[in-house]
């Protein structure tokens, strides 16, 4: 049996999970939709070029949404698309999977969430990050105690996009519009998903509130002044909303903080630092590190880990016990599918959900919880600081709803 699936949004993002689908034997794409007539043109290639047969070729996605052969929508389109898109694919009895990205407006979120609920139309969304190795072996150390009770996580989106933002125009990108009208957290899912997971946030717990602080923005302007021969000259001299650094911190329900950072308009190694803290010991990410009570360390607790070099990279030693079976059984093609192997992951767990009739383990309200953290960061700087409280989307329903890990850990 195979799912038949139409991809709406072309573009670099959208290119590379049909790349990923297309090597999928469980899939068959049946239709591509672009607003630009080349990306989809170059997608259909694509298609055929995997041997599949000739897919139809939409401009608007209403059109698509007709077909009656399509089982399943991916949609990869511009941040501000999202919702509008899913909603109605949804309402079209599509089975969705939606691209990542931060709400324009806590509007938004309510949308997705009401048309789940009247349409029960099952709904995935692709933030990729809950299925990466390292995320899902913390996860695992967490729900077997490891760390003892969890009491904070942090997570950065530290990524230089600097020239992918400046390119906007010329790559018909939707960051640079992002950049230059809004200040927030534009894009908080990848570190929030697994901290989400964690703490099973829409799931015995929830958030609550939050507050975000924005630095000034001065980045992207150096960055062009300093590539004034090789950049698009509409953006010399162009002042950009965005702050270099957000920071975000949440309270949840069952008394935990997480603190998010947006770092991406200036220099720096791409890392989503993820922090796990517990009364027992705690993981860091990007030196691939746990620190546990019981191991002593007396030295390390006075001269840091610069002086402590045993420990980095030691959180190796633990994946025989705690590395997800996903990650210890993938094979090398599994681990070229885009991000490392998560784009694979998640797409197949998707389509695999979408035979079998079962339940999506990052589901609309998970969305909704996540994507709206933009919407209400934006509210929080524009009021210097001020808390901002975080809509229940389950309403109520939190309390009651099980754990539900996106592989068995």
């Amino acid at each position: 049996m195979k799912l038949k699936v139409g991809m709406i949004g072309l573009g670099n993002r959208g290119s590379c999970l049909l790349d990923t689908v297309l090597s999928f034997e469980e899939v068959e794409v049946v239709a591509v939709c672009d607003r630009y007539a080349d990306r989809t043109e170059k997608a259909a290639g694509s298609v055929t070029y995997a041997k599949h047969p000739e897919p139809k070729r939409f401009s608007d996605y209403r059109e698509l949404l007709k077909c009656e052969e399509i089982e399943a929508v991916i949609i990869a389109s511009s941040w501000e698309t999202h919702t509008e898109i899913a909603v109605a694919a949804m309402r079209a009895g599509k089975k969705t999977a939606m691209e990542v990205g931060g709400a324009m407006c806590v509007e938004d979120c309510w949308k997705l969430v009401y048309a789940y609920e009247q349409t029960k139309t099952p709904f995935m969304f692709l933030e990729n990050c809950c299925y990466d190795k390292t995320e899902l072996m913390a996860t695992a150390m967490v729900r077997r105690g490891l760390f003892g009770e969890i009491v904070h996580c942090s997570g950065a989106y530290s990524h230089d996009l600097r020239e992918e933002i400046t390119d906007g125009n010329v790559k018909r990108h939707y960051r640079l519009n992002n950049y230059l009208h809004r200040n927030c957290e534009n894009y908080p899912t990848h570190e929030l998903g697994p901290i989400a997971k964690i703490l099973d946030i829409n799931r015995g717990n929830k958030m609550v509130n939050l507050v975000s602080v924005a630095s000034k923005s001065v980045g992207l302007e150096t960055y062009i002044e300093n590539r004034k021969k090789n950049i698009d000259p509409t953006l010399i001299g162009t002042r950009f909303k965005q702050g270099d650094i957000v920071n975000t911190i949440i309270t949840c329900q069952n008394g935990e903080t997480i603190s998010l950072e947006l770092d991406t308009t200036l220099p720096v190694l791409y890392d989503r630092k993820l922090v796990v803290r517990g009364t027992k010991g705690m993981y860091n990410q990007s030196l691939n590190y746990v620190f546990l009570d019981s191991d002593g360390h007396e030295e390390e607790r006075w001269t840091g880990i610069e002086n402590s070099k045993k420990l980095i990279d030691n959180a190796r030693r633990y994946e025989n016990e705690y590395l997800p079976a996903l990650w210890k059984e993938a094979t090398d093609k599994d681990r070229i599918l885009g991000h490392g192997g998560m784009d694979g992951f998640i797409l197949h767990d998707f389509v695999r959900r979408c035979l079998n009739g079962e339940k999506m383990p990052i589901d609309v309200y998970d969305a909704a919880s996540w994507m709206c953290i933009t919407a209400l960061s934006e509210q929080s700087i524009a009021l210097d600081g001020a808390p901002v409280v975080i809509p229940d989307f389950t309403c109520g329903k939190w309390m009651h709803r099980k754990r539900m890990d996106v592989t068995e850990l």
